[in-house]
């Protein structure tokens, strides 16, 4: 027995939602940690203050991630987007130059 066009049944409920929705698979952007480098000569009260600035840090959370910093060498201070990222790190470094701090920012893959 050969089947036509004609006899095919026609698609509907389930079938057709299915066909409908199918959708290519996107993956998220990788996502940079901001590091901030301890150095022994930018004061602390500068670092609190870029952390409030810079990242909209309470001064509170500032303290705590400038004395990670201090006790630790290095601490993260956001994640973001690579271009976020990469706009923090310029900035940070810009303020500190301005200042003479030699303070050093960087950023890696998460």
């Amino acid at each position: 027995m050969t089947v036509t066009m004609s006899q095919t049944p026609p698609v509907t409920g389930d079938d057709a939602d299915t066909a409908v929705k199918t959708k290519p698979k996107t993956q998220r952007p990788p996502l940079y940690k901001v590091l901030l480098l301890n150095d022994d000569f930018t004061p602390m009260e500068f670092v609190v203050h870029i952390l409030e600035r810079l990242f909209s840090m309470t001064h509170a959370q500032a303290i705590e991630i400038m004395l990670t910093v201090h006790k630790k060498g290095v601490a993260v201070v956001g994640v973001f987007s690579h271009e976020v990222a990469e706009t923090k790190v310029a900035q940070v470094m810009e303020l500190a130059r301005r200042q003479q701090h030699p303070l050093q920012c960087t950023m890696e893959k998460e």
